[in-house]
């Protein structure tokens, strides 16, 4: 074993001179002031896979208050927030880094913050931490970098497999998170968790409600931002973490009898999931807001299903339910006004389509598709093609081809009416001006049945709106003069 630490020495010093050369400046003005400086957890494990990035994560044994000291000598800039927890970041180049200081941390039962007291080891440091491939350490002012490694992360690293380096109940309670964290990295790194480990998390699920919304909310966000959300995904489920985090996901798997035949709808929403990963090229890249849209488009299914005489399963307005449901579950774990507004609106649309038929919706219809879509219509396209699991081939590629069509529609509709800014044909001046009134609630409903007629006619023109709004007026308003 100690020719092979002295290899992943190897391997990740050089890493890091080649991803990270400020590493060694860093530790040099530790070294100068008399401290010790290692690199930690995460960038020693991506080091040694070779996917080492610009963000490195150190460890020391000088007080966070030194630190800064040290640190305002050697960054471009230095922030502090995290100091009452004994970290200190600085950003020199392209090059972030985070010093913290050697401790030992637990929870409260009844807490959702840490009670941080600091160690005076790098081993003792590396006992708190999460996973066992997370406790290695390169220890960088030693007068040659010393590759630490006390619980056997590099042999885990090789297997690919998450354990913990103290007991697994006593990790979970320390810092519940952990236990999601082990989701996203099986996730992420396509690792498998140990079988005490995934026990503990299932004995242990109910421990993660003292965690706060908005670290679950992160720490959720990176696993369904991972190369396959669907591992993640699925240890959430079956640890019995989702029944707290995230509900609605468990209760898709939706009772399924040989009377009454319908879609499994849990594993319909992961396919889409993986579906509209696959299509995320149209949207720039991995995208947040059509994962989420994916994911739970069908929550609302559960609580729409109704039972047909007969056989048969329906679930009427299940959009609209969802939609709502979205909206609470998304504002519950913290995430932003916008990307919830846009995920509830992707959900609410989902189904807009299967109206469409073969073909037969009018001009106005494509044009009503387009205005409610509005800076989401790429999201729809791909949550719409995506939608579709079926295993008849015949029927996919139909489907397929009628969405082709609408998508030409739409794009030859764009080249001659600019829907991409459908607007009144006449602007609320305009208006105020015909009609001889000031602002008020009239010049707004004016606008709207404008509106509604270029939506239903296209371009009007300026004479005719004209005409159509004069109208119109004498109709609303048939004592005026």
């Amino acid at each position: 074993m100690t020719s092979a630490l002295g290899a992943a020495g190897e391997v990740a010093i050089a890493s890091l001179i080649k991803r990270a050369p400020l590493a060694s400046s860093l530790a040099q003005s530790f070294a100068a002031q008399g401290f010790r400086l290692a690199l930690v957890g995460g960038p020693v494990r991506d080091a040694l896979l070779g996917r080492l990035g610009n963000d490195l994560d150190f460890t020391t044994d000088a007080r966070p208050e030194v630190t800064k000291k040290i640190l305002q000598g050697w960054a471009e800039n230095v922030w502090d927030t995290g100091i009452e927890f004994g970290t200190v970041a600085g950003k020199r180049g392209d090059t972030t880094v985070e010093v913290t200081t050697y401790r030992t941390e637990s929870y409260d039962p009844d807490s959702r913050k840490p009670e941080v007291e600091y160690g005076d080891s790098i081993e003792g440091d590396l006992s708190r931490r999460d996973f066992t491939v997370n406790s290695m350490a390169l220890e960088l002012t030693t007068k040659t970098p010393e590759f630490i490694d006390p619980f056997n992360g590099l042999e885990d690293l090789a297997k690919r497999v998450l354990r913990t380096p103290v007991k697994a109940e006593n990790s979970f309670s320390d810092d519940p998170l952990r236990m999601m964290r082990a989701a996203r990295f099986a996730s992420q790194l396509d690792f498998e968790i140990a079988p005490d480990v995934l026990q503990a998390m299932k004995d242990m699920s109910g421990r993660i409600s003292i965690i706060s919304a908005e670290r679950i909310r992160d720490e959720f966000t990176k696993m369904l931002m991972s190369k396959n959300p669907r591992t993640g995904i699925t240890i959430l489920v079956e640890t019995g973490l989702a029944e707290i985090v995230l509900p609605e996901i468990p209760k898709l798997r939706l009772e399924i009898d040989e009377h009454h035949h319908h879609k499994d709808v849990y594993e319909h929403s992961i396919t889409v999931l993986e579906q509209a990963i696959s299509h995320e090229d149209r949207l720039g890249g991995p995208n947040l807001i059509i994962r989420l849209a994916a994911l739970l488009h069908d929550i609302g299914k559960p609580k729409t299903r109704n039972l047909i005489p007969g056989g048969g399963v329906s679930f009427h307005h299940h959009e609209i339910v969802g939609a709502r449901l979205t909206k609470s579950r998304l504002k519950a774990l913290r995430f932003d006004g916008d990307t919830i507004e846009e995920v509830e609106t992707l959900v609410a649309l989902h189904l807009r389509f299967h109206g469409y038929g073969d073909g037969e919706w009018t001009d106005s219809a494509v044009r009503r598709y387009v205005r409610d879509a509005g800076d989401l219509l790429v999201h729809l396209h791909v949550l719409t093609r995506a939608d579709c699991t079926t295993r008849n081939a015949k029927k996919a590629e139909r489907l397929a081809k009628t969405y082709d069509g609408l998508e030409a529609r739409i794009a030859k509709l764009m080249e001659e009416e600019e829907l991409s800014r459908i607007r009144p044909d006449l602007d609320g001046a305009q208006v105020m001006k015909l009609l001889n009134i000031k602002p008020s609630a009239a010049v707004g409903k004016a606008l709207d049945f404008l509106l509604e007629l270029r939506l239903e006619h296209g371009p009007l023109g300026e004479e005719r709106a004209t005409e159509e709004l004069l109208n119109w007026w004498s109709k609303e308003n048939p004592t005026a003069k």
